[in-house]
């Protein structure tokens, strides 16, 4: 099989198909997007990371804690115990998302390629004495949590795509858009849904490394 496959169980004519996408879809300055973008995920703090599990091919999903942001907000830092399942995943396949949701409605999805390292250097930039909690301290003198631990890995998300959606107005604003798309029909217009392009990110790491 070639190619990517479509889906459509639908002839709507001339009329969207998606109508919350129509309604909703915002275009604006990639600088615009891309602030937006960072200032929404360091306020979530907590994304859920999806890999690949190598032997079988499904996907996996596992909460993980922002530890910090790269390129102006778009590359994505998080650590990890080297000897997890997900480092295993991660050197089979590269592939990863992030997702990012709030209680407002509000989500994030980043899909991108990841790299585990164990540069020291990195991880003592980033260290952050919580790992110990979830690390571990064997009491050997060598696996103690601390950031020499050779345990303690980061990986690093570099965005390839991304799609997201912030509200673009209060919850009463918000409220009333949604009674009035139930009673007449009519997409709610409650949000920004918008797409940074890989051509996009390449453009914005230009001037963000």
């Amino acid at each position: 099989m070639s190619g990517q496959e479509s889906f459509s169980n639908a002839d709507t004519g001339s009329k969207p198909a998606d109508p919350y996408t129509a309604k909703n879809k915002d275009e604006t300055p990639l600088s615009t997007k891309v602030d937006d973008l960072a200032k929404f995920i360091a306020g979530c703090k907590f994304g859920m990371m999806t890999t690949r599990i190598g032997p079988t091919g499904l996907m996996t999903s596992r909460c993980m804690a922002l530890a910090a942001q790269e390129a102006g907000g778009i590359d994505l830092i998080f650590h990890t115990n080297t000897e997890s399942g997900k480092t295993d995943s991660l050197a089979t396949d590269p592939s990863i998302n992030i997702a990012f949701l709030n209680g407002s409605g509000e989500w994030a999805s980043v899909a991108g390629e990841a790299t585990v390292t164990t540069d020291r250097e990195m991880i003592r930039k980033y260290y952050s004495r919580a790992l110990k909690a979830w690390i571990g301290d064997l009491g050997d003198g060598k696996h103690d949590g601390g950031p020499e631990d050779p345990r303690i890995g980061v990986i690093k998300v570099t965005a390839k795509q991304i799609t997201y959606a912030i509200v673009n107005q209060n919850p009463v604003g918000r409220g009333i858009e949604f009674v009035k798309g139930v009673a007449t029909g009519d997409a709610p217009n409650i949000q920004f849904l918008r797409d940074i392009t890989e051509d996009e990110l390449a453009e914005w790491r230009k001037t963000h490394e």
